[in-house]
């Protein structure tokens, strides 16, 4: 009798397994690589200090007032506020009319006038539409001389830009009518201290003493000021 054997149950089949990658580090640059790529950085490092340097020198560029404005004032004074053609002058000094004051930039200085010895007084009104409608960032609300510089953005004002918004010829040796010569003189102080060069590029800074005297020396020197009184909150 034949005996037949039982096969023995198979194994079980697992997959191999694979052997992992080798760990391999960070793929080495060849030299030309790593100098294109420091000078990239290079070249980054000096486009953002221009950008930087820019943005930085951007508030003191020149803001020189044009040699004519619309409607300025050439004759004696005293001058009134002069808005008939404010917009228009606003427009050639490349100034905003704000609809209402701006607030990101709130300084005031205040403004002497002297012609012949005599005190002028700065008008009321200066750089503010009657009607209302707008504003200009350099006005005036009242006798005091005091000036309001009221901006939507903080850059540079200049005391020839105020007399531009004015409307009051201020360059070249004159205000007004009155110009240099012949024994008169026309300077303008600030906090006491004469301003050499253009008075027209003098830079509004917070509670300023400006005075602009025109007349003899010994008139002019008769009315320096080093500072104002200003009231609360100014």
């Amino acid at each position: 009798m034949s005996v037949t054997r039982a096969r023995a149950p198979r194994a079980p089949q697992y997959p191999r397994k694979r052997r992992p990658p080798p760990v391999r580090g960070p793929k080495r640059r060849t030299p030309t690589a790593r100098i294109a790529v420091a000078a990239a950085a290079v070249v980054v490092l000096v486009v953002l200090a221009l950008v930087v340097a820019v943005s930085r020198g951007s508030s003191k560029l020149s803001t020189a007032v044009p040699a004519s404005l619309p409607g300025e004032l050439t004759g004696p004074a005293p001058w009134p506020a002069n808005t008939g053609q404010l917009r228009a002058r606003l427009d050639t000094l490349g100034l905003p009319a704000l609809a209402v004051e701006g607030e990101v930039l709130h300084i005031h200085q205040h403004l002497d006038l002297y012609l012949d010895g005599r005190h002028v007084q700065v008008a009321p009104g200066i750089g503010i539409d009657p009607s209302g409608f707008f504003y200009s960032p350099l006005h005036t609300h009242d006798v005091s001389g005091v000036i309001h510089v009221e901006s939507q953005t903080v850059r540079r004002f200049t005391l020839g830009e105020l007399f531009g918004v004015w409307g009051v010829r201020f360059r070249n040796g004159c205000v007004g009518g009155y110009c240099a010569g012949g024994g008169k003189v026309l300077r303008v102080y600030v906090n006491g201290r004469r301003v050499t060069g253009d008075p027209g590029q003098l830079e509004l800074e917070p509670h300023q003493e400006i005075v602009v005297a025109y007349g003899t020396p010994r008139q002019v020197e008769s009315h320096v000021h080093v500072s104002y009184d200003f009231p609360p909150g100014e």
